[in-house]
């Protein structure tokens, strides 16, 4: 018998997406053999029929399942002789949740030069997604924060990042959503406007900070916290 489904693939050949890789081990095993069998032949011809898609979902890190904060390390302004921030991302737990809260103690200089962040070195391909969303809740005088992403492996100065800011809520856990196309390019807090834009295919890094506001309306300093169930692409 020839005819097998799409579905039927997926099934036999073990298709687990999780993280940013879709795994088709056994796939994989067929294509790598030489004298592959009249069946696995029709399986490796058939597969390409299949119309594989992104899952509608895919989660960068779930902190309320399986995903730790072992990746994640300090970028805060204390890279520079004058700064003296510090933030750190902690995972907290008992037997009813799980999640990971992101401390930050920001000390700007007098015209709001500062920040207090993390990132973690991972890479992604989100084609095919329109945004980020972060499930969270701020505590704390301050609620505003950012996400820093950089592409190409190009994850530090003086390359540009490309940001976005957004004020997280305070009483109740709550979804924020982050498009892609409203990540700006900046260098050190400052737009820039003659940068390429952001290739969703190849993220090298994600972050988050809380910031000084040396560029923006709003100036903030002191202690805050961030609590993160998950950030996710849709």
């Amino acid at each position: 018998m020839r005819a097998v489904s799409c579905f039927g693939f997926y099934s036999f050949i073990g298709l687990r997406a999780r993280g940013s890789e879709i795994q088709l081990s056994s796939l994989k095993l067929i294509n790598a053999r030489m004298n592959a069998t009249p069946y696995e032949q029709v399986l490796s011809g058939d597969i390409e029929k299949c119309n594989i898609t992104p899952p509608e979902t895919q989660y960068l890190f779930d902190f309320t399942k399986f995903d730790d904060v072992d990746n994640w390390q300090e970028q805060s302004d204390t890279v520079r002789d004058v700064g003296m921030s510090k933030a750190v991302l902690a995972l907290h737990q008992n037997t009813a949740y799980r999640r990971a809260i992101f401390f930050a103690l920001l000390n700007p200089q007098m015209n709001g030069a500062g920040f207090a962040g993390i990132r973690a070195k991972k890479t992604y391909n989100l084609t095919g997604y329109t945004k980020l969303q972060i499930k969270c809740r701020a505590q704390g005088q301050y609620n505003g924060f950012k996400v820093v992403l950089r592409h190409k492996g190009l994850n530090d100065e003086p390359n540009y990042s490309f940001e976005q800011y957004f004020q997280a809520p305070k009483e109740e856990f709550s979804i924020r959503d982050l498009p892609f196309s409203e990540f700006k390019a900046y260098y050190r807090g400052k737009r820039h406007n003659n940068s390429e834009p952001l290739d969703i295919s190849q993220i090298t890094s994600i972050g988050l900070q809380m910031y000084g506001g040396v560029y923006q309306p709003i100036k903030q300093k002191g202690p805050a916290t961030l609590e993160i169930d998950w950030i996710r692409a849709v």
